[in-house]
């Protein structure tokens, strides 16, 4: 499976990983404990089976499109299958737009039943995970916004990337690729 996902920029990046030290550091389930190098704090925008050269065009033309700036919205929790904590994103028009364009790329060239419905424009919830685990109801304690700094004030999704699930390949999306 490969992932379409946006990259913070450096201080937004920084204040992601600092709420995931704190929450390390509380003994909750953290992004901060997944060690792979691929681990950034990042915006996923939809998962598909493959990135054809026809998609791919199409990303790198959302690509141009950035850095886009973006605003924290606050703390929200899912519990699908596994229970998340995030930071949400207010899914303003611009980002709404470029989500929009990113699931037409991916949908020209996978059947739909193979992408991810909780990307779908409608269903989808822009976000940055904070934690994860498959223990439901991790993240319920009323103590955890206390724990967590605020989310950046500011902030822009600078770059677009793809992420291969099977091989842990890392890819950056550019315009003219």
């Amino acid at each position: 499976m490969r992932t379409v996902e946006l990259l913070l920029d450096e201080a937004a990046d920084a204040a992601v990983r600092e709420a995931w030290r704190r929450l390390a550091d509380a003994g909750l389930p953290s992004q901060a404990r997944h060690r792979s190098p691929t681990n950034s704090p990042h915006l996923t925008l939809a998962s598909c089976p493959e990135l054809t050269a026809p998609i791919r065009w199409e990303l790198a033309e959302v690509a141009a499109a950035l850095p886009l700036p973006v605003r924290f919205a606050g703390l929200i929790r899912f519990e699908r299958p596994t229970s998340v904590l995030a930071w949400s994103l207010a899914p303003d028009a611009a980002l709404a737009e470029l989500h929009r364009k990113v699931w037409d790329a991916v949908t020209s060239d996978n059947r739909p039943e193979t992408l991810n419905p909780f990307h779908a424009p409608g269903n989808w919830s822009p976000h940055i995970t904070l934690g994860r685990t498959r223990r439901a109801g991790a993240f319920t304690s009323r103590r955890i916004p206390a724990l967590l700094p605020a989310p950046p004030l500011s902030a822009h999704l600078a770059t677009l990337r793809s992420f291969d699930t099977e091989t842990g390949a890392l890819e950056i999306l550019t315009p003219g690729a």
